[in-house]
């Protein structure tokens, strides 16, 4: 499955859906973004059934700002309409599959359970 971009428009719509979804925070002047960009590309493709989107940060900045992105590439991962991971820094390969395996499986009513625990 191809990357999709996302815009303050769509990003709520995409990472509230049921499933995954991991979103890279980047711009087109950051290098470590442009050397990240194939290894995420690459990981859309393995892992098929996991929505790949991206945030251009210059195009929309108030995304980045209401998440609190001050490095790029930054990558959060999306459960179930739920952030479970923030992480600035590009990752290699095997270790942005050891994110995809860790989020997949997460026990998402443990983690509600902790949720609803920290905003009580």
């Amino acid at each position: 499955m191809a990357t999709v971009d996302l815009t303050t428009e769509t990003f709520e719509e995409t990472v509230t859906k049921d499933g995954i979804v991991l979103v890279d925070f980047w711009a087109e002047w950051c290098g470590p973004c442009k050397r990240f960009s194939p290894i995420y590309d690459a990981s859309s493709e393995v892992n098929s059934e996991v929505v790949h989107a991206k945030v251009d940060t210059e195009a929309e900045q108030a995304l980045g700002a209401q998440f609190g992105v001050t490095a790029i590439p930054t990558l959060m991962a999306f459960r179930d309409g739920i952030m479970v991971f923030q992480q600035a820094g590009a990752l290699p390969a095997p270790q942005l599959q050891q994110v995809v395996d860790a989020v997949a499986g997460l026990d998402m009513d443990e983690v509600r359970a902790k949720l609803a625990e920290q905003q009580a």
